[in-house]
């Protein structure tokens, strides 16, 4: 095992030294073109965030059906589903709680706006990939960033230049699906059972064998599968976190109000042990960005499956995407600071430290955290593979999937037995270096964008 640590902390050390840099004052690169274009497009798209909200939940509530929708897969629900259930992880738990851990309470504000924000970019990148998405002769559909990377630029007398970035689009995120879609996920879901039952501490291994073999059931299928366990799991376990938070929150309801005005406070007066104000906003918008997934490429490629003739109106769907990563992530925030669980922890704690905020209702309580836990991880590993997948296809062929499958089944047990460190190293620089490409892409076929909502708007009204 420390073999396989050395191996894994000398990749993410490599990546680091070639993806990210300082632009100033501590911030990476990649955090900051991610805030500045989901500032952009917020006011590029004439503040489409909540423009077009109202019209997304009717969408998914079937009160404004599509007749005559085709040319995909799944249903825009399902779609939706699929993304929030790979978007909405353990991020949004382990995530966000490292976050208060590190940044201070104020660190949820600024995750909160980050995410209402980041419906801007979620919009722009599936309506293109809604237009750019190809289907293949057995019906499969293929799209996200590696499309309206290689198709948008061809388009543009680009095509050399698309290709290449179609490329490095699909190695990172083929990195992000084994690394934060996979790795993470199955390390905070051993390291709770273990919290939860002492006794597998020596089975370690037998853990995490067993949920890469949970993920391996669903992986042999395909987007229909994986749609039809995220339509179960995404709803399901929105509902129980929900119950579990609000539980919580009712045992220290005294503390509600007291926790929101620290964190309204702490946002604009941070702790000097923080960082003070830019290192907060560091730790929040990246754990944000980590969270919700905005302007990163991957939501776009479950969304691509989606049955209709409209790519707008798939990209409205998607603005639900981080208004409910949001939600959670504030809920989480909540929790460990209104039971004070996030003063002595440290970013190892991770997911210990809602089991520590679970644990103030009753040491039972932290059962139901295990089985959240395991809801949220298992339903993201398995969104994640899809989008894996797509990437494998692209870079070696629809034949050498099965060779994908199995490579994902391994890192999934890897990630059960690795330090925790590691893993999240290797997450952010996977995962959050998909932006590159993609931003690139967004900027470029920007005129499009708004070309299509124009349309669609006018098309409702």
């Amino acid at each position: 095992m420390d073999s396989l640590n050395h191996a894994l902390e000398a990749t993410a050390s490599a990546m680091a030294s070639v993806l990210f840099f300082d632009v100033g004052a501590g911030i990476p690169l990649i955090v900051a073109l991610l805030v500045l274009t989901a500032l952009f497009f917020t006011l590029y798209l004439g503040g489409v965030n909540l423009r077009l909200l109202p019209h997304a939940l009717k969408i998914v509530s079937g009160k404004v059906p599509e007749h005559g929708a085709s040319g995909g897969e799944v249903s825009p629900l399902q779609a939706l589903l699929s993304a929030v259930a790979a978007t909405v992880g353990l991020g949004s738990i382990a995530g966000v709680a490292i976050a208060v851990a590190l940044g201070g309470p104020g660190a949820i504000f600024w995750i909160v706006v980050m995410g209402v924000f980041g419906m801007a970019s979620k919009f722009a990148e599936v309506t293109l990939s809604m237009r750019y998405r190809h289907i293949g002769a057995d019906g499969k559909v293929y799209g996200g960033p590696i499309h309206y990377l290689e198709k948008g630029f061809a388009a543009k007398n680009m095509p050399r230049l698309g290709k290449l970035l179609a490329m490095l689009f699909a190695v990172l995120c083929l990195g992000g699906a084994l690394g934060g879609g996979n790795m993470f996920q199955s390390n905070q879901t051993v390291k709770i059972l273990i919290h939860e039952m002492p006794a597998l501490a020596e089975f370690r291994w037998a853990v995490s064998a067993a949920f890469a073999l949970f993920v391996g059931l669903v992986l042999f299928g395909s987007i229909k599968r994986i749609a039809k366990v995220a339509e179960a799991v995404a709803p399901l376990k929105g509902i129980v976190y929900l119950a579990c938070a609000l539980v919580v929150m009712a045992t220290h309801a005294s503390e509600i109000i007291p926790s929101l005005m620290l964190i309204a406070e702490r946002a604009f007066a941070p702790d000097a042990v923080s960082g003070g104000m830019v290192g907060m906003l560091i730790i929040a918008f990246k754990r944000a960005l980590f969270a919700n997934e905005a302007g990163l490429g991957s939501a776009p490629i479950a969304h691509a499956a989606a049955r209709t003739n409209e790519p707008v109106r798939e990209g409205a769907v998607a603005l639900i995407e981080p208004l409910f990563a949001a939600f959670i992530a504030l809920l989480t925030g909540l929790i460990v600071i209104v039971t004070g669980a996030y003063e002595t922890a440290t970013m190892e704690d991770g997911v210990l430290m809602v089991a520590a905020a679970f644990a103030s209702v009753g040491q039972w309580f932290t059962i139901l955290l295990a089985v959240n836990v395991f809801l949220f991880a298992y339903g993201t590993t398995i969104g994640w593979s899809y989008y894996g997948e797509i990437a494998w296809s692209y870079l070696f062929g629809k034949r050498a999937v099965t060779l994908y499958y199995l490579i994902f089944c391994a890192a999934c047990f890897a990630g059960g037995i690795a330090h925790f460190s590691v893993v999240v190293d290797l997450s952010d620089l996977f995962i959050l270096g998909m932006a590159l490409p993609n931003i690139l892409a967004l900027l470029v076929l920007r005129r499009e964008i708004k070309s299509a909502m124009r349309d669609y708007i006018a098309k409702l009204a």
